[in-house]
């Protein structure tokens, strides 16, 4: 009869430690998965928010129509994206719809909307890395009828807006407006633009803030924003804008 040694080597036994061992292991393989996984979701979320910033600071942006101004073109309500690449590098064009910052008097003055403290942030934050379109502050948005040297004029004697003596077919004005109700003429300072709206009726624009010689009314080209080139909503009047033919007609001012 032999005597056993006190170190022995004897087979694992259920209960022995090492299937608690295992299932440990298990749950911290699971927790680094998840940890990975959570990590990766904000690295793509932060990606995708520089990228908007960038987008929105550089490129396109954004925008939510607050008025009637621009009827029937755009309603109260619409969203358009705006291209700043316009403002930039290529220029806008006679005909081209702008978003711009106010020269100064040309908003009222309104409160702004009320969501709550927390949702106001909230909106700001969304608004400033362009996921939510800008709709308050001192933008606005007009048609682009003269450049600078142009002379605009309204109206002939078939009640035509006229630029450099070329009249003006415009299908675009709202339904029953006159291409302006103000009789006037200017010639458009340089590095600036003339702009009205297509409700002409109902139009804040060059117009209405000018005092005759054609520089308070008109907006320098150094607060334009951009060129809307695409209405983004509602769906069912998903559009892209172009400059309409009949200023194709208009002569360019010798230099």
């Amino acid at each position: 009869m032999s005597d056993r040694s006190n170190d022995q080597v004897l087979p694992e036994q259920p209960g022995d430690g090492s299937e608690g061992q295992a299932r440990a292991g298990r749950r911290r393989s699971a927790g680094s998965r998840l940890w990975h996984g959570f990590r990766e979701l904000v690295m793509i979320a932060a990606t995708a928010l520089v990228i908007s910033f960038v987008i929105k600071t550089f490129i396109a942006q954004a925008f939510w129509i607050p008025s009637g101004s621009m009827e029937n073109t755009l309603v109260y309500g619409d969203r358009v994206m705006v291209s700043k690449i316009q403002a930039g590098a290529f220029d806008v064009d006679r005909g081209d719809i702008v978003v711009f910052e106010d020269p100064g008097g040309w908003l009222a003055t309104s409160p702004p909307a009320d969501r709550g403290p927390f949702m106001d942030r909230v909106f700001s934050v969304l608004e400033f890395i362009g996921v939510a379109p800008v709709s308050e502050g001192n933008h606005l948005i007009k048609r682009v009828i003269g450049l600078g040297g142009d002379t605009v004029a309204c109206c002939d004697d078939e009640g035509r807006l006229t630029v450099n003596g070329e009249p003006l077919d415009e299908p675009y004005i709202y339904p029953g407006d006159e291409p302006s109700s103000v009789e006037f003429e200017v010639q458009v300072p340089e590095d600036r633009i003339w702009v009205m709206g297509d409700h002409r009726s109902n139009s804040r624009d060059s117009r209405a803030n000018d005092d005759g010689s054609g520089e308070t009314g008109s907006v320098p080209r150094d607060h334009v924003v951009g060129q809307a080139f695409v209405l983004l909503f509602p769906l069912d009047r998903i559009t892209w804008f172009s400059v309409p033919e009949t200023f194709a007609a208009v002569p360019e001012v010798a230099p």
